[in-house]
């Protein structure tokens, strides 16, 4: 059979006094804006993601202050246990008295109290809590507990926000590669719709086909509108979580099949790797253990030095007073035991101790969580991969449906529509290879996460 084939009804542009002139034209525009022309989206890798998102996240300030408040607070209480040493000064002013002197036949009028209104004193003073039972030790212990899990906090930060730029990374390449396809898709139903308006007109086709192009290619239209809003959306989270402010744009680079695989039978009992998380339950709960100790040390005695060195006047401590300057000092050792506080100390100590025991518990219940989210992300892993299997099988399929099609096509037994049919579904077998390759390394990024590794 014989194929007729229309004839072309596009004109060639020439190249006349007037072509030249509007290329003229649109070559002073582009050295006008040269902007326009040369801006490029900024390249970035998903180590120069993972860097700047670590170095910019408000997130992690926040929780690496609060990691110094934690430190400075175990320096508090380390201090607590050393010698504290303050200089003291004042000034009194007070009435006016009656001196207070004795008179003897023969002798001068001796002054035993005289009238001073004005009371200088300056003191150097020592207070050092030699024995506490054990409460100060504690309260320190608890404290480095505390700075610790705060830390491991940090740490945990950083790996929640290594994962979240890891999939934000792969899913805006994914969804760069979805609109390319939903594109070229696009592209190629206006070229079909204008073959078959073309036909149309000669009297080939029904006017039924065209109308089912026609919508056909609404709704491709429509999948590019949802694809380009997916892929700004995708762009804007990467951006948010790496810490870009500037308006630039940006191109998230990279190969979906090049990473080694992560062995899904790895797991937190033959590895290296610990959670973070677990890690700071553990601190916090060492914590509570330290604070139950010092409830329990408050029912033993306490002892202290308290020392100081005087210089006044009038001094005090000298008799009779006079109107100079004096120095004296003093160092006593004292000692205090609560026998009854009201009940105070037992409901401290049942509060500590149910504090330890909800710490021990929410430990055992981590673990537990751990177990079942290392156990799902392992059948993920091992799903992901199955599924870039068959997505390639799926390729190699459609590209033999392609050829088989086109060589229809040139024989003549084959129609446009089948052409493009094939090409439509080369192209959307090669997006769901790309889909669960990225699957892949999401897959990956998660099992390392929960298996405490770092996100790679």
């Amino acid at each position: 059979m014989t194929r007729q084939v229309p004839h072309n009804r596009f004109r060639t542009i020439g190249s006349g006094p007037g072509v030249r002139l509007v290329v003229a034209l649109l070559g002073l525009m582009m050295l006008w804006h040269p902007q326009a022309v040369y801006a490029q989206a900024q390249q970035l890798t998903l180590e120069e993601a993972l860097a700047r998102g670590l170095r910019n996240s408000l997130r992690l300030s926040e929780l690496d202050a609060r990691r110094e408040a934690a430190a400075a607070a175990e320096a508090s209480r380390a201090a607590s246990t050393r010698p504290l040493i303050a200089l003291v000064g004042g000034y009194t002013r007070t009435n006016h008295v009656e001196e207070f002197a004795i008179v003897q036949p023969g002798l001068p009028r001796r002054v035993l109290y005289p009238d001073i209104p004005d009371n200088y004193r300056a003191r150097v003073d020592l207070q050092w809590p030699i024995y506490t039972g054990g409460w100060a030790d504690a309260l320190e212990r608890a404290a480095r507990a505390e700075r610790e899990a705060a830390g491991e906090d940090l740490a945990a930060a950083r790996a929640d926000l290594a994962l979240e730029i890891t999939r934000a990374f792969w899913a805006s390449i994914t969804a760069a590669e979805t609109e390319l396809v939903v594109a070229r898709a696009v592209t190629n139903m206006d070229v079909h719709v204008r073959d078959l308006q073309s036909q149309l007109q000669q009297g080939f086709i029904p006017p039924n086909e065209v109308l089912s192009a026609e919508t056909q290619r609404s709704r491709q239209r429509l999948l590019a509108i949802e694809a380009r809003a997916t892929r700004s959306a995708a762009h804007a989270d990467l951006r948010r979580l790496i810490g870009l402010d500037t308006p630039d744009p940006i191109e998230p680079v990279g190969a979906l099949d090049t990473a080694a695989p992560v062995d899904p039978a790895t797991g937190p009992d033959g590895g290296s790797f610990v959670r973070p998380e677990r890690r700071a339950l553990e601190d916090r709960a060492e914590a509570a253990q330290a604070r139950s100790a010092a409830a329990r040390a408050a029912r033993r005695p306490q002892l202290g030095v308290n020392a100081g060195y005087d210089y006044a006047r009038p001094n005090p401590r000298i008799f009779p007073r006079n109107g100079d300057w004096a120095d004296s000092w003093d160092i006593s050792l004292n000692g205090s035991w609560t026998v009854w506080d009201g009940g105070r100390r037992r409901a401290d100590e049942a509060e500590a101790t149910a504090a330890v025991r909800a710490a021990q518990a929410r430990v055992g219940d981590f673990n537990r969580q751990v177990t079942l989210e290392i156990t799902q992300r392992r059948l993920d892993v091992e799903s992901s991969r199955a599924a870039v299997a068959t997505a390639a099988d799926g390729v190699r399929s459609a590209v033999e449906a392609h050829r088989v099609v086109r060589e229809r096509f040139s024989a003549g037994v084959a129609t446009s529509t089948d052409v493009l049919d094939a090409e439509t579904a080369l192209l959307q077998a090669e997006l769901d290879r790309t889909r669960a390759l990225a699957n892949v390394r999401i897959a990956d990024a998660r099992l390392l996460r929960a298996l405490g590794a770092p996100t790679r």
